[in-house]
């Protein structure tokens, strides 16, 4: 059984993923405790360290096989200020740390597309250094969400290590776009609960796949699904961006839907059994934050491939 540590775990996306690619969890951290509620009450066998990552010993890990995380994406987000290494939030020096400490036979890390940016040049090709100076063959790639089955663009940078003493090479897994469903053709079922008579049409014409979800912050993250021009791309799908409903439209519902926080973690590629708890808001940050399991997934799949070579 291949064996994971992940840090910056959020509300489970790439841990799930990861699990079901063939990754056992051993260990699990996370700062905030709702995420840390959330990943205990999905998977109670995880062993959840609700911590902040600057005080997590990785040495009791030594050569797990994999070390996966989704550093925080402020420090290199449009939505933010760009500050790079220069704001408080940049975790790849604790991502560095625990590469050295652990040692693990990979390691994967994922962020927001901004990392690529030229600004950030001199930094990334620093990170990417530094993880080729402690042992790995690193490549880095910008995916979007909705060649593996998600539908929604979402496009992430991930970085993956594989340590040079393994014997086969890491490729990316390859695009299978043709096989995403649509938004509408995901949501029917959870559109249709309260038997809306519209749902039929409704589907028809949200027959693309969805805008990039947003999560927010705690400041100022809402129930809703981003800025204007976003809710306007989700108004060509027929959707209501606006805000989020507690319940899917009732018969005799005139006008756009809007999506409940299930339709949005369904769009994000969480199974339906995935529980968010109960605060729509919180929810909603922790679903739009969150790494798109099947993209976890099809990237761990590959890894494994490395790792089971022999």
């Amino acid at each position: 059984m291949l064996t994971c540590v992940e840090i910056c775990a959020g509300a489970g996306g790439q841990a799930l993923g990861l699990d079901m690619a063939g990754f056992h969890h051993i260990a699990l951290v996370e700062y905030e405790k709702e995420y840390c509620d959330v990943l205990k009450a999905n998977r109670p066998e995880w062993n959840v360290i609700c911590a902040d990552v600057h005080e997590f010993d990785g040495t009791k890990y030594k050569d797990v096989d994999l070390l996966a995380g989704g550093v925080p994406c402020p420090p290199f987000s449009v939505a933010s200020k760009q500050l790079g290494k220069d704001d408080d939030r940049d975790l790849f020096p604790e991502a560095i740390r625990l590469i050295k400490e652990i040692h693990p036979r990979a390691v994967m890390l994922e962020n927001v597309r901004g990392f690529l940016d030229a600004r950030f040049d001199e930094y990334r090709e620093s990170i990417l250094d530094a993880i080729r100076d402690l042992g790995y063959t690193v490549s880095i790639k910008l995916l979007n969400a909705c060649d593996y089955g998600v539908p929604q663009l979402r496009p992430r940078v991930v970085i993956v290590g594989i340590r040079n003493d393994e014997k086969r090479a890491f490729s990316y897994p390859a695009e299978q776009m043709d096989r995403t469903p649509t938004v509408g053709e995901v949501l029917k079922p959870l559109m249709d609960a309260n038997g809306w008579e519209k749902t039929d049409e409704w589907v028809h014409g949200a027959n693309k796949i969805a805008p990039t979800i947003v999560g927010g912050s705690k400041k100022h993250g809402g129930p809703d699904l981003g800025p204007t021009r976003a809710r306007r791309a989700w108004a060509e799908l027929g959707v209501d961006g606006k805000g989020i409903a507690n319940t899917a439209p009732e018969p005799g519902f005139r006008g756009m839907p809007r999506l409940t926080k299930e339709m949005i973690a369904r769009i994000q590629g969480f199974p339906p059994e995935w529980f968010f708890g109960k605060k729509k808001t919180a929810a909603c940050r922790m679903i739009g934050n969150a790494f798109p399991p099947p993209v976890a997934r099809a990237v761990g799949h590959e890894i494994r491939r490395c790792l089971e070579s022999e």
